[in-house]
C-alpha cells in the first residue's frame, strides 16, 4: 500500500498502513484528528499545527509523517537510536535509509523493524510477533515510542 495523503490548511499528513504497528500514539494523542471509525480518518485541521506535529513525531513506526505548507518536514534525530521493544520490534529513530526485500530504499525519520523473523513485510514489523508468541527483553512500547 502506498502512502495516503490528508491535507490540512497548514500541514499535510501522510499515512502508510503497511508500516503501522498500531501503537495508537496518534489516537490517544489527538482523538479529534485521528479517528479510525471516521472517513477520512485523519482531519489535520482539528488541532493546532504544533500539537499535530508533536503527535506525528511520537508515531514509533514512521507510518505517520508530515509536511508543513512551507515545505518543512520532520528533521531526523541527530543521532540514530535503536530501542528493542519488549516482545516486539526494534524501534529506530534518525536519518534512516531502509531497503525493502524488493530492493527499493525508503528514507524515514522513524521505523519499526521486525526482530521475530515472522513479518510478511520485512524488514518492517507487521505485528506477527503477537501471533507467534515471540518473547525478548526490551522497553515496554508505551515508553519506547516517546
Amino acid at each position: 500500500m502506498a502512502r495516503r495523503t490528508y491535507r490540512g490548511a497548514q500541514v499535510e499528513v501522510t499515512f502508510d498502513a503497511d508500516l503501522c504497528i498500531h501503537a495508537a500514539e496518534c489516537v490517544r494523542g489527538l482523538p479529534g484528528v485521528f479517528d479510525r471509525d471516521r472517513r477520512p480518518w485523519i482531519l489535520a485541521d482539528n488541532a493546532s499545527d504544533l500539537d499535530l506535529i508533536a503527535v506525528i513525531e511520537r508515531c514509533p513506526s514512521g507510518a505517520l509523517q508530515y509536511q508543513h505548507s512551507d515545505g518543512r518536514t520532520e528533521k531526523p534525530a541527530g543521532t540514530t537510536t535503536v530501542t528493542p521493544v519488549e516482545n516486539g520490534p526494534l524501534l529506530l529513530r534518525g536519518e534512516l535509509k531502509v531497503r525493502g526485500v524488493d530492493g527499493t530504499d525508503e528514507i524515514l525519520p522513524r521505523a519499526a523493524l521486525c526482530r521475530c523473523g515472522e513479518s510478511k513485510n520485512k524488514p518492517f514489523c507487521d505485528n506477527s510477533h503477537l501471533e507467534s508468541g515471540f518473547q525478548a527483553p526490551g522497553t515496554p512500547l508505551d515508553h519506547a515510542s516517546r
